[in-house]
């Protein structure tokens, strides 16, 4: 048995008595529930929200004989780890099919109604009492996992739709990214020729130290006009993968070690826990630079004596690469924009690195999620071991 559900039958009380109790019920119950079943979906009909998500008459009766089983197991048992898997399905279903939350509440009292009649029409008041009692008791348990299951699944996809909304947001950025880099890479290079053969002509024709001083200047401009160019390009235009079997565990610790000095200059602790070699199917560049610029961005996320952390999970079938730090976290306010293409809280930054971050790793087929919060940061980057 689980051990949620375990907790569930402690919580209400449900015990061997009550399971007997149910048992005993059931061949008094049997021949009712086609009749409970038919009120259930009167009850549904009759409520348009809910009827809406309904095909039409046959998948309701295909439902009705379902919820015949589900009367009948829940009455019989065994309580173990099939029954919770049966009603788990339930509430995943009705995420499936769109049906609101607060149906299933609805729907589980035109259940228990219809239990609590016939028990008392059966049995005098105390003992009609106790069974219901019980009953009440593995209702309140199957509502709640049905409960359970709806919201993690709603959850779930909520954070799918999120992830594919940012997904679409990013496409189009980087259609309009790679549109104004090519329209700026031409006249760049012009200009940086030019200005190359300005310099040699000024140094040949042995002009002063103070007119070069311009050109240098005006030749780092250029410069750091190219290096934002190629993140512009690297954004827009996410190369292929080129996958191979890599030595993960090696990547991260190569990745991180790249970053130590940056993380001296700043007075923070860099700490890399030990990993044994994993070997993936993976991009090894394009992973290094994940791993790189989360490292990066830790290290600059903390003031003097922070700490950051770097470990490598293994898994069966994924690895998870964890990058935490001990700084002032997120601000809620803008949390769900880290990944947007040109957001940045920093004065010199372009604001694409984590929308690189984002799209290498979903080119990966992985996922990354954040905790953040007043006591630090962690990114955990999901990807598969095969690709």
């Amino acid at each position: 048995m689980t051990s949620y559900l375990g907790e569930l039958f402690a919580y209400v009380g449900f015990d061997d008595a009550d399971r007997a109790r149910l048992r005993a019920l059931h061949p008094a119950l049997a021949p009712s529930f086609p009749d409970i079943a038919a009120r259930f979906y009167d009850a549904v009909w009759a409520a348009p929200g809910a009827a809406a998500v309904l095909s039409g008459p046959e998948q309701v009766e295909r439902l009705r004989r379902t919820l015949v089983d589900w009367m009948s197991t829940g009455l019989l048992g065994p309580h173990d780890d099939r029954f919770y898997e049966k009603r788990s399905r339930i509430g995943r279903r009705h995420v499936a099919i769109g049906l609101p939350h607060h149906y299933m509440f609805g729907a589980m009292n035109v259940i228990r109604t219809a239990y609590r009649d016939r028990i008392a029409a059966l049995h005098p008041p105390d003992e009609a009492f106790a069974i219901a009692r019980s009953v009440d008791k593995l209702l309140d348990v199957e509502l709640a996992i049905m409960s359970r299951h709806y919201q993690l699944d709603s959850e779930e996809r909520r954070i799918a739709d999120e992830r594919r909304h940012l997904a679409d947001r990013l496409i189009a950025m980087q259609t309009m990214s790679a549109g104004l880099a090519h329209e700026v890479r031409n006249p760049l290079n012009a200009a940086q020729l030019q200005l190359e053969l300005l310099e040699r002509r000024l140094r040949r024709d042995g002009h002063e130290s103070r007119f070069l001083e311009p050109t240098e200047l005006a030749q780092k401009e250029m410069e750091r006009l190219t290096l934002l160019l190629n993140d512009f390009l690297a954004f827009a235009r996410p190369p292929d993968l080129h996958v191979q079997d890599h030595d993960v565990a090696a990547i991260v610790r190569q990745a991180t070690e790249i970053e130590r000095e940056s993380a001296e200059r700043r007075g923070a602790e860099l700490a890399i826990a030990e990993a044994e070699p994993l070997v993936a199917e993976v991009d090894g560049p394009k992973l290094q630079q994940v791993v790189a610029n989360l490292v990066r961005n830790a290290i600059e996320a903390v003031s003097a004596g922070g700490h950051v952390s770097v470990a490598l999970v293994p898994g069966a079938e994924r690895f998870v690469i964890r990058v935490g730090d001990d700084g002032p976290g997120i601000p809620e306010s803008i949390r769900g924009r880290i990944y947007e293409p040109f957001f940045s809280t920093k004065e010199s930054g372009t604001g694409l690195g984590m929308s690189i971050v984002h799209s290498l790793v979903a080119l990966h087929g992985g996922t990354i999620d954040l905790d953040t919060g007043p006591h630090g940061t962690r990114f955990a980057v999901a990807i598969p071991r095969r690709h």
